[in-house]
């Protein structure tokens, strides 16, 4: 058993599935939160603005790893206001636990700070690794260069880093799961556009599975913490509809969902991006996913 684990903005999905997997794994676990600091079920939460000192910095003293997963929801209109909230809560929250680290007596041995799978760029034709992935040039794509800069940039000589560029998560009760579970339920299941796009998944126990591999192996770098078979648009949900018992599912064209990502304020990006990537270097450092099959892990999130 280690001694600490911190996780700055673990109270959302995310948080709680780190928390469920790490609860037995660590002696304490601190949760930075925007919350007030209080302890709740054996677990520590401090309270932080994630851009400035305020004392929750004194818990990162002798932790073993610090993963962060502050940032805004992208789900939402990318206008002005909220692509500079999107930009700033990755880089403030990143830029100043650099800070915190680098003024520790005794350092964390690890942080590991949230990155995205967007990062590449759209791809129908080709597999994206960590070696050869093509990084390519948009709002969301600048937003992951500028967050992995701000975070390597620092040179921590005692903590060892590592970026995580996850996609989608699947879980039961949180994630992207949930809400792609009703619309199927309601019969909008179909193919998004022309469903040729690349969908990049996780099931959420491989998720922390791979946070706790990529501790134990002390890996280092930029990492994709995704499911080694990226699946079509049209073929996912078809899987989807099978699992749920759905015979059908309305197909949802391009048009029509730019109305719809209107009317309920996010993007069609989120939906029509191709995002084709494959964990290399996870897989050739030994991880084996237990959730690797799309039909084994709807079976698992439906039962």
């Amino acid at each position: 058993m280690k001694n600490k684990l911190i996780i700055a903005a673990g109270t959302g999905f995310l948080g709680n599935v780190l928390i469920q997997h790490f609860k037995n794994k660590f002696e304490e676990i601190v949760i930075l939160t925007r919350g007030k600091s209080e302890i709740k079920n054996q677990i520590k939460y401090v309270n932080w603005n994630a851009k400035s000192f305020s004392g929750w910095e004194k818990e990162l003293e002798k932790a073993d790893v610090v993963i962060n997963l502050a940032g805004k929801s992208v789900d939402c209109r990318y206008n002005e206001k909220n692509k500079a909230e999107i930009l700033a809560s990755r880089i403030d929250s990143t830029k100043i636990l650099n800070e915190a680290i680098l003024q520790c007596e005794n350092p964390p041995k690890h942080f590991i700070n949230s990155s995205t799978a967007t990062i590449y760029r759209h791809s129908e034709d080709k597999e994206m690794d960590e070696y050869t992935g093509e990084i390519g040039n948009d709002f969301s794509m600048n937003v992951a260069k500028s967050w992995e800069k701000t975070f390597f940039v620092v040179e921590t000589p005692n903590t060892l880093k590592t970026a995580i560029r996850t996609s989608i998560v699947l879980g039961k009760n949180g994630g992207a799961f949930v809400p792609l579970k009703k619309l199927t339920q309601f019969g909008l299941g179909g193919k998004n556009g022309n469903g040729k796009q690349f969908i990049s998944w996780i099931h959420e126990k491989d998720f922390a599975r791979a946070i706790e591999f990529i501790i134990e192996k002390e890996l280092s770098g930029s990492i994709n913490v995704v499911s080694p078979k990226p699946i079509r648009n049209e073929e996912f949900m078809k899987k989807l509809q099978k699992a749920i018992g759905i015979p059908f599912g309305l197909l949802i064209s391009k048009s029509m969902l730019e109305i719809g990502a209107k009317f309920i304020k996010t993007e069609t990006e989120l939906v029509l991006k191709s995002r084709n990537v494959i964990p290399k270097r996870l897989t050739e450092n030994g991880f084996e996913f237990e959730y690797a099959d799309l039909d084994k892990t709807f079976k698992n999130l439906l039962s």
